[in-house]
């Protein structure tokens, strides 16, 4: 697959890069462009924070699901994956730290707001970590456990968005790895990071409950290896799965599962 997108904070400006060949990567102590970069086989990145780097409301009535154990089969069939989403959804995302919900609005990143949709919908994020949390910046997460599944979504792109939502705080984004890169990867944004907005990153919702459980993601093990940091290597997190993570980082939070809830109870606004 792509190599983990990672978002690489370069001067003043980010450029995230997600795929699969390539890792998304951001850093945030010099405003950087988010961008990806793939050790094994490049993903998606997230922004890169500038000095100093970039929230809505939903409501969690679903029950929560116990993790899965395997993967849906159909993941591995992602060129089929393609339903449209509805104008409003929310997910309710039950993890290690505590629940959040994200609710999304398809006017603002059609493309995105689909893939999102799907991903849920076949429950991708089970099972998943938050293997980037970059505080002041970003939390990025989005790369299966399973590696066939990994595998499985390498070259499944899609197109850009126009930007129509900015990077503040809360709003979640795919991160990429250059244009039309869009694959599996995204990320939250910790703080205002709308400068990301003229590099092309367009949210599709935002963390609407819960953004305090965002906050709090474990951050001990720092950057990724690209980014200087000795944390998860997002190549061998798609090469080797959860076990890798399990070994080597385990106090990464995690998500136990993202359940679709229905319709947003109000739409939200760019």
């Amino acid at each position: 697959m792509r190599r983990v997108n990672w978002i690489v904070a370069a001067a003043v400006v980010g450029i995230l890069f997600c795929g699969c060949k390539k890792e998304q990567t951001a850093e945030a102590p010099p405003p950087e462009q988010p961008k990806a970069a793939a050790p094994a086989q490049p993903k998606a990145e997230a922004p890169a924070p500038a000095p100093a780097p970039a929230q809505p409301t939903a409501t969690a009535s679903a029950p929560v699901e116990a993790p899965r154990k395997g993967f849906d089969r159909a993941l591995l069939r992602a060129a089929l994956l393609k339903d449209k989403a509805p104008e409003t959804f929310q997910v309710k995302f039950a993890t290690t730290r505590g629940d959040f919900v994200v609710t999304v609005n398809r006017a603002w990143a059609p493309n995105g707001a689909d893939r999102f949709y799907s991903l849920v919908k076949h429950h991708f994020f089970d099972n998943t970590s938050f293997f980037r949390v970059h505080p002041g910046f970003i939390v990025q997460f989005g790369i299966s456990a399973y590696p066939p599944v990994s595998a499985a979504w390498t070259n499944a792109t899609i197109k850009d968005d126009p930007v129509k939502a900015s990077n503040k705080m809360n709003s979640v984004t795919f991160a990429t790895a250059g244009p039309n890169t869009r694959t599996t990867q995204l990320f939250i944004n910790l703080v205002d990071n709308s400068r990301l907005d003229r590099d092309g990153f367009a949210p599709f919702g935002k963390v609407t409950e819960g953004s305090n459980v965002v906050e709090m993601m474990y951050e001990g093990y720092g950057e990724m290896p690209g980014m200087g940091g000795s944390g998860p290597d997002p190549s061998e997190i798609e090469k080797q799965g959860k076990p890798y993570l399990d070994k080597n980082f385990p106090k990464l939070d995690s998500i136990k599962t993202a359940t679709l809830m229905g319709p947003a109870p109000e739409a939200g606004k760019p």
